[in-house]
């Protein structure tokens, strides 16, 4: 038994696609690089252990190379130029966290020449159980275009750059 197909399924395909081509935000359809700002990764803890000890200075320095982890990855790739944050300092500064201050980063991005913004928040239930979620707005709307999250086990640099590299390969710029 054979199956023919007509012309209708072509045409179907077609509708898809551009369908699918319709709802893709023009922030994301470039014929080049996109300008991206990535700002830096925040940490929430919610375990006791932030409670009763406060910050903790490994955790404050994963964050930092986890940031500058994230910037290599997307700016290594075709699809993305990391846009320098240095001139907006003091505002980024000024800003805090960017969780109790919603839109800020997109504010900033437009200011700065991006198309798209990045923020991404480190969860701390445990020492044994993180969370790492990766946010991607579109400057021109202020909505979340893209978003990655991902459970790690283990608070050390190893699962916290493994969490970030896996992100970025297996959700952010997947194809």
């Amino acid at each position: 038994m054979s199956v023919e197909f007509g012309p209708r399924r072509e045409y179907g395909l077609v509708v898809l696609f551009l369908c699918a081509w319709l709802m893709t935000p023009a922030c994301l359809l470039a014929d080049e690089a996109v300008p991206i700002v990535v700002f830096d990764f925040e940490l929430y803890d919610t375990s006791l252990e932030g409670e009763v000890k406060g910050l903790n200075p490994d955790e404050q320095n994963r964050l930092g190379m986890i940031s500058d982890q994230l910037r290599e990855l997307l700016g290594a790739s075709e699809r993305y130029t990391i846009v320098d944050t240095a001139p907006a300092a003091n505002k980024i500064a000024e800003g805090g966290n960017w969780q109790d201050c919603p839109g800020c980063d997109v504010k900033i991005a437009k200011h700065l020449g991006a198309r798209l913004a990045v923020t991404g928040l480190v969860q701390k239930v445990s020492n044994l159980i993180l969370n790492i979620n990766i946010y991607v707005r579109c400057v021109e709307t202020g909505k979340v275009v893209q978003f990655a999250g991902a459970d790690i086990r283990g608070n050390t640099d190893q699962s916290w750059t493994r969490g970030v590299s896996w992100l970025v390969r297996n959700r952010l710029l997947k194809k």
